[in-house]
C-alpha cells in the first residue's frame, strides 16, 4: 500500500508501552509513535496526552516493510489540561509542566464516604484548579453505604452551599449510577481523587469496560494506584450508543497546584468574590489585611473556616 500524502486527525485515548492510540473521528483506532519532526503547540509541556488532538500519518506498507505504526506530526494547542506537580531535579525531559489528561469539559472528582477517609482539604484543591482552569467541576461522593451516620453528607453539604453540584452514590450498589451518567451526557469528563475512592469500579459501571481495581493498604489505609496511565473510555448508554466521554485518570495523593500565583488563588474561592469588593484594599489576599471583609466573614461564620484554612495552606504553598 503506497504511503498516503493526507495527514488524518483524531483524538488521543490511551499510551501504552510509547505507542499513542489516537481514535479518528470515524471511529478507527491506529497505533502511532512521536519523533523529532513531531511538532506540538503547547511548549514546555508534556509531549502526548490523553485527550490530546493530533494530525498524524497513518501506518503503512513500503516494498517489503511495513510500518506498523503511524507517526503523530502535530499535537494541537490544548484548551484544558489537567496538571500534576512534577519535581524539576527529577524532570529529565525538561518539561515545566507534567499534564494528565486534555481538552476535558469538567472535572470530576472522586472522594469516598469511608475507606479511604473523606478529604475536604484534596477536594478543595480539586476546585480551586477548575476554576483556574475555567472547568466545569462536579463532586461525587462514592461509596454513600458506608456513611451510615450521614456524617460524610452533611460535611459535603458545604460544597453545595456555596454552589457547587454534589452527586451521592455507591458503585458497589448501583446507587446513584444512573444519574451521574446524565451528568456525563455530551461531555469529555475526567474522573480524578484520592487512590483507593473506587474510581475505576465506578468508570467500569458506567463504561461497561473492566478496569483494574485495588484494595486499601492494611498498613497506611491508603489505595493501591491501580490506574498507571490515562484512558479515555467511551460512555455507554443502554443501547451500546455512544454519549460521552470519560478519561480515567492515575491517583493523585497530592494534588498540586502550580503555575497558580498567590495573587490569583484568592479569586479562585468562590465563596469569597462576596465580600472581597468590601475589602478596604484592591489588592487584599485576605490573609493579614486590616478591614478584610473575608476574614470578617469567617469570624461570622458566613464563610467555612475549614474552607479558610485550605485557602491559607494553599496561599503559602503557592508562587509568588
Amino acid at each position: 500500500m503506497r504511503r498516503s500524502e493526507d495527514d488524518l486527525h483524531g483524538v488521543v485515548v490511551e499510551i501504552r508501552s510509547g505507542v499513542y492510540f489516537v481514535r479518528t473521528d470515524s471511529g478507527g483506532v491506529y497505533g502511532c509513535r512521536t519523533n523529532r519532526s513531531t511538532h506540538t503547540e503547547n511548549p514546555d509541556s508534556t509531549l502526548v496526552v490523553v485527550g490530546d488532538h493530533v494530525r498524524f500519518t497513518a501506518p503503512f506498507h513500503s516494498g517489503e516493510r511495513k510500518y506498523a505504526e503511524g507517526v503523530i506530526t502535530l499535537v494541537a494547542e490544548r484548551r484544558s489540561s489537567l496538571k500534576r506537580s512534577r519535581e524539576r531535579r527529577r524532570n529529565r525531559s525538561g518539561e515545566s509542566e507534567h499534564v494528565l489528561a486534555s481538552n476535558i469539559d469538567q472535572l470530576v472528582i472522586i472522594a469516598s464516604a469511608a475507606e479511604p477517609a473523606f478529604r475536604p482539604k484534596l477536594i478543595d484543591r480539586y476546585l480551586a484548579y477548575a476554576e483556574f482552569e475555567r472547568l466545569a467541576s462536579l463532586l461525587v461522593v462514592n461509596k454513600m453505604d458506608l456513611d451510615s451516620d450521614g456524617a460524610v453528607r452533611e460535611q459535603a453539604r458545604l460544597y453545595q452551599d456555596i454552589g457547587y453540584e454534589a452527586l451521592f452514590l455507591s458503585a458497589s450498589t448501583g446507587e446513584g449510577v444512573s444519574t451521574l451518567k446524565e451528568k456525563l451526557l455530551g461531555k469529555t469528563s475526567v474522573f480524578s481523587g484520592h487512590s483507593g475512592v473506587g474510581k475505576s469500579t465506578l468508570i467500569n459501571a458506567l463504561t461497561n469496560s473492566v478496569l483494574p481495581t485495588g484494595e486499601l493498604s492494611e498498613k497506611s489505609g491508603k489505595g493501591a494506584h491501580t490506574t498507571s496511565n490515562a484512558v479515555m473510555l467511551t460512555v455507554c448508554a443502554p443501547d451500546d450508543n455512544c454519549i460521552g466521554y470519560v478519561i480515567d485518570t492515575p491517583g493523585i495523593r497530592e494534588f498540586g497546584l502550580e503555575g497558580i500565583a498567590r495573587e490569583e488563588l484568592r479569586h479562585l474561592f468562590v465563596e469569597f468574590r462576596t465580600f472581597a469588593p468590601e475589602c478596604a484594599f484592591s489588592s487584599c489576599t485576605h490573609t493579614s489585611e486590616p478591614n478584610c471583609a473575608v476574614l470578617h466573614a469567617v469570624e461570622q461564620g458566613k464563610i467555612s473556616l475549614d474552607r479558610y484554612e485550605s485557602y491559607l495552606t494553599i496561599y503559602h504553598e503557592a508562587e509568588e
